[in-house]
């Protein structure tokens, strides 16, 4: 019935025309109108990410953005690690190069990140060692959307939506013919140094031209005062020391293992990007094209060994990614078709996983292809909406003896549509989604290495949901959501040892539809003074694709028709009913007013519970966490000092360790010379003030790698 219910809204709106990315919506008593033109972001209460532009309070799910001087404090190498801060959002941590946002407890294949509303098109879904190919210095702005409603851009997006933001393409015409924004970094943890650059230039009324890079490079992270293996990997490493170890010329030194402090090693990094891109704006439209470079060699920490007889690797992976995007948008201003926009991305990428001695182990192959096109409705007494489609292709290729992989492709064709409809105090919306996916494994007839198949699944999924303003500073919503995602090739095919997770992973090419319920609350109250934002959820799931560690002879059997040998931990995908519930909530206050100073404070929290039903808990669920702040803000100075506390997790899988809690000390002063609304700032930050040992439950290297230890960062921001 509610399959019928969404399909029914997507052809009533389609068939009116209606599509993604719309006209700001009508002014309500919680919301500012945005301003006339959806295209230049007119301040940080406005979400520019999903179907329609609309007010940060008025979203009906868990929303974060950064910009301006938070995106300056919150700076660091990864995506990952520069959002870790925001409500409902961790880390995979695979090392101070590789970390990806984790939302609400999900992670991989179920969250999309996105470069100016177009997937990253790398495989940094694949695997956690796999880097994130956005660099987060040319970041103008990074919307963060948590939970279901983010499924307009695609069924692996049930966690939510990052999409980052920059200028490569340009959105208009600079006001003195030129504009140039510049950052310098330094930080001390990895002595890491970075710099970036982006200018536009005016070529003629309605041509601008775009070049951009950056720069990074930084050597071993040095982690807090401690050991780098957490107690029980110590006490497992010391059970060894004096224990033969046949068959090898290199006996591991176990007591010097667990001995090791201060410094990572093997994860030293060089990255560089470069980037170039034109536009011709006019007042009915514009049109861009971009490239894009991106180069880097980083190490992968090592997962040391603490058994007789484990492997224990540190390989490097130098990674390149080309890219082409397209963006174009028409301005068609008609009473019932306001906007016709395109957008799409074509990009190859390859890594080559590097042994010690620099020769290549395994080599991954990555093309890809996505495109979108939204037409969004004119604003119809209350009512506007936005719909369209979205294509995207992906050809993926593992080679090496380390392959866990066969060549695969999948393809995907998606339509969309959300529907808003405002009257009086109340705002309803409604959101569908069908989308038909591809994959099949193409190997060869006589290679027994790995599955072989074609899979064809039709999936569906949606939302619906209401707000209401119970005063102009307050709004309360509620939304229902059915999710439908189609396995990823990774779970349908893979069949082989994957040494960055040291596992052999298992898939089943006969897997279902991934199929999920939820309900989400939602309150916003924002007036003179304070801001509250709060969201609490709950999902149920069937089918849902879950690792599970099962006896070395599953895979050696799967394994037997290729003759290799299972020498690693086995885990097998497998489909359970499972649940996910928490809540994430922010807020903060004005304290006082102390001569040119505004004093406030702010408080987040979150916490998430992930079970498969009737079993245990689902593995690498980030612990709950508080952070309260408190902040001076001035014209031309302001001051922050703030403290995390990240709770232990002891609701752990059974192949699982439990994670100490651990609390951070972060302080910042910043210096605006020519006043806070300037694009020049100068920025001091001490974080990990006490230089904790801090492990983030969610890494598979929490055990090994530690986060950073007392870490000075110094930024410089320029703007023209």
């Amino acid at each position: 019935m509610f399959k019928t219910v969404l399909l029914a809204t997507a052809s009533l709106s389609l068939a009116s025309a209606a599509t993604a990315q719309t006209t700001a919506p009508a002014p309500t008593p919680s919301a500012k109108p945005p301003a006339a033109n959806p295209t230049v972001f007119t301040g940080k209460d406005i979400v520019v990410t999903g179907a329609l532009e609309t007010s940060e309070r008025d979203v009906l799910q868990g929303t974060s953005i950064l910009s301006g001087q938070e995106l300056t404090r919150q700076l660091r190498p990864t995506i990952g690690e520069t959002l870790a801060r925001q409500p409902g959002v961790s880390a995979t941590s695979f090392g101070p190069s590789a970390s990806r946002p984790i939302l609400r407890g999900f992670q991989g294949d179920r969250v999309r990140i996105l470069t100016d509303g177009i997937g990253s098109i790398d495989v940094s879904n694949t695997s956690v060692d796999h880097a994130v190919i956005i660099d987060p210095l040319l970041a103008e702005r990074i919307e963060v959307l948590r939970g279901p409603s983010a499924l307009l851009f695609g069924s692996s997006a049930v966690g939510g939506v990052v999409n980052v933001i920059d200028t490569r393409i340009p959105r208009t015409v600079p006001d003195n013919g030129y504009r140039l924004n510049a950052i310098a970094n330094y930080g001390s943890a990895a002595n890491e140094r970075s710099g970036g650059a982006a200018g536009d230039v005016a070529v003629g009324e309605h041509l601008v031209l775009h070049a951009d890079g950056s720069y990074l490079k930084s050597d071993d992270l040095r982690t807090g005062k401690g050991y780098l293996l957490s107690g029980p990997a110590r006490a497992a490493a010391l059970s060894q020391v004096g224990l033969p170890q046949p068959g090898t010329t290199e006996p591991i030194d176990f007591a010097a293992t667990a001995s090791l402090r201060d410094r990572l090693p093997n994860s030293a990094a060089e990255t560089w990007t470069a980037g170039a891109g034109a536009s011709i704006i006019t007042d009915t439209g514009n049109l861009g094209i971009s490239y894009s470079h991106y180069d880097s060699l980083y190490g992968v920490p090592i997962r040391f060994a603490t058994e007789v007889g484990q492997e224990q690797e540190g390989p490097r992976l130098d990674v390149v990614q080309n890219r082409v995007d397209i963006r174009g948008e028409v301005n068609a201003n008609g009473s019932l078709i306001d906007k016709i926009k395109f957008r799409a991305g074509q990009a190859s990428y390859r890594h080559f996983e590097l042994a010690e001695d620099g020769a290549v182990g395994t080599a991954f192959y990555n093309k890809g292809l996505e495109g979108r096109l939204e037409i969004i409705q004119a604003n119809r007494g209350g009512w506007q909406g936005a719909s369209g489609v979205q294509f995207f292709n992906r050809i993926f290729n593992v080679v090496g003896d380390e392959a866990f992989l066969p060549k695969n492709e999948t393809s995907q064709t998606g339509f969309f549509t959300l529907q808003q409809y405002q009257t009086g105090l109340l705002r309803f919306e409604a959101g569908a989604r069908y989308e038909m996916s591809d994959l099949a494994a193409r190997t060869g007839a006589t290679d027994a290495r790995f599955f072989r198949g074609e899979r064809h699944f039709d999936a569906v999924s949606g939302s619906v949901g209401a707000s209401y303003a119970v005063s102009d500073a307050v709004r309360i919503g509620l939304n229902l959501s059915h999710t439908e995602r189609a396995p990823s090739g990774e779970e349908l095919f893979a069949n082989g040892a994957h040494a960055g997770t040291q596992a052999y992973e298992l898939g089943n090419p006969d897997f279902k539809l991934e199929k999920s319920n939820g309900i989400e609350a939602t309150l916003h109250a924002h007036g003179d003074g304070y801001s509250f934002d709060a969201s609490a959820y709950y999902n149920r799931f069937t089918n849902y694709i879950s690792e599970n560690q099962v006896a070395q002879s599953v895979c050696g059997a799967a394994a037997a028709p290729s003759g290799r040998t299972v020498d690693l931990p086995c885990f097998q995908y497998q489909q359970v009913d499972a649940r996910y519930f928490g809540f994430e909530a922010d807020g903060s206050v004005r304290l006082a007013q102390l001569g040119g100073y505004t004093v406030n404070a702010d408080l987040l929290g979150d916490y998430v519970n992930a079970n498969i039903i009737d079993q245990n808990p689902i593995p690498r669920i980030p612990p709950a966490r508080v952070l309260g702040g408190i902040e001076a803000q001035g014209d031309k100075t302001n001051g922050r000092i703030e403290v995390e506390h990240v709770f232990a997790q002891n609701r752990i899988a059974p192949f699982e360790t439990r994670t100490d809690g651990y609390t951070m000390v972060n302080a910042t002063v910043g210096l605006s010379p020519f006043g806070k609304d300037s694009k020049t700032s100068l920025l001091l930050s001490a974080n990990n003030i006490f230089d904790v040992v801090a492990r983030r439950h969610a890494s598979f290297l929490k055990d090994f790698a530690p986060l950073a230890g007392r870490d000075i960062r110094l930024t410089l921001r320029f703007g023209l």
